[in-house]
């Protein structure tokens, strides 16, 4: 498990959010960063997700290498159960499938955060049709995984904090795109929840 772990950390970071950026970077010339360091609260969100997933990282190193320490992260005993396990399995692999097929779909629209410089397609196919926002669900599903296979304070913290700015990040976008797309996206909103 601990090794499996790091190695699934190591393929959603790499698969979902590098290789997407990189190869939209490759075919646009556009870096689909776009978190900055202004005192803005799109900035700010950006820089408390990175926190926040580096938060993840350290307790699966620290899981995985450092069992001493890990025992200072608070190991919730009663929800260390196989079943929950194993339902915290699932749901990570539900969740990097989910999320590689919504980076297929949004194919050169993918941004880490909000893009005011491109104007970018809405993207309203494939999983979009389920979901306005199917990489952030594949994201608050992997973490809510994370947190069944490794139930302490830390993850349900990164967990509880994680989804607070997914939210908040969410509001931030659907007023960037209505702003953006108008009428077209109001109509997508109508159609499509914003979760599932």
């Amino acid at each position: 498990m601990k090794f499996f772990l790091l190695a699934y950390l190591l393929m959603f970071f790499g698969l979902a959010l590098f290789l997407p950026s990189y190869r939209v970077w490759k075919t646009t010339g556009v870096n689909p960063y776009k978190f900055g360091k202004s005192e803005s609260t799109h900035d700010y969100v950006g820089t408390l997700f990175r926190i926040t997933l580096f938060a993840v990282v350290l307790v699966v190193v620290a899981f995985t290498f450092l069992p001493e320490l890990y025992t200072y992260l608070v190991p919730i005993a009663y929800l260390n159960s196989a079943t929950l396990n194993l339902i915290g399995l699932i749901l990570l692999t539900i969740a990097v499938v989910w999320v590689l097929i919504a980076q297929v779909h949004m194919q050169k629209s993918w941004r880490i955060g909000i893009d005011e410089d491109v104007k970018t397609e809405l993207i309203q196919t494939g999983l979009f049709k389920l979901s306005r926002n199917p990489i952030f669900l594949g994201m608050r599903v992997m973490l809510l995984g994370l947190f069944l296979v490794l139930p302490n304070a830390a993850t349900l913290v990164t967990l509880f904090c994680s989804d607070l700015l997914v939210q908040i990040q969410v509001r931030l976008e659907e007023e960037f795109l209505t702003r953006t797309h108008g009428e077209t996206y109001r109509n997508y909103q109508k159609q499509v929840r914003r979760w599932i």
